[in-house]
């Protein structure tokens, strides 16, 4: 049986895996011109960043502990859930790419900025 404390690391790794994705899909989103772009980049980029929170959250702090015996269940729990939760946020529940005025860089590079 998974203890309290394993349960909660690993929402803990899920909340701050899905809040990566979010961001980074939106920033991929509004900055890159092209669809695809944006695309693989996010399939690309989001894995390594994962690689780098799971090592972090679970081996330097400890989160997610050691009472998981499946290794295929944690793995979808904290890299597919996360995953699938971001990038369904900001497709689903953040406004388009084209709705989004960005500053002009070269109005800003006169204006001595």
């Amino acid at each position: 049986m998974v203890s309290a404390a394993t349960t909660l690391g690993f929402l803990v790794i899920i909340a701050v895996n899905t809040v990566i994705t979010a961001v980074v899909v939106r920033f991929f989103r509004l900055r890159l011109s092209t669809r695809w772009g944006a695309v693989v980049y996010t399939l690309l980029l989001i894995p390594l960043v994962y690689v780098a929170t799971t090592l972090v959250l679970s081996g330097v702090i400890g989160f997610g502990g050691s009472g998981v015996r499946d290794r295929g269940t944690a793995l979808i729990l904290i890299w597919v859930l996360p995953f699938t939760l971001g990038v369904s946020i900001d497709l689903f529940w953040m406004p388009p790419p084209d709705e989004i005025d960005l500053p002009d860089k070269s109005r800003e590079q006169q204006q001595g900025r």
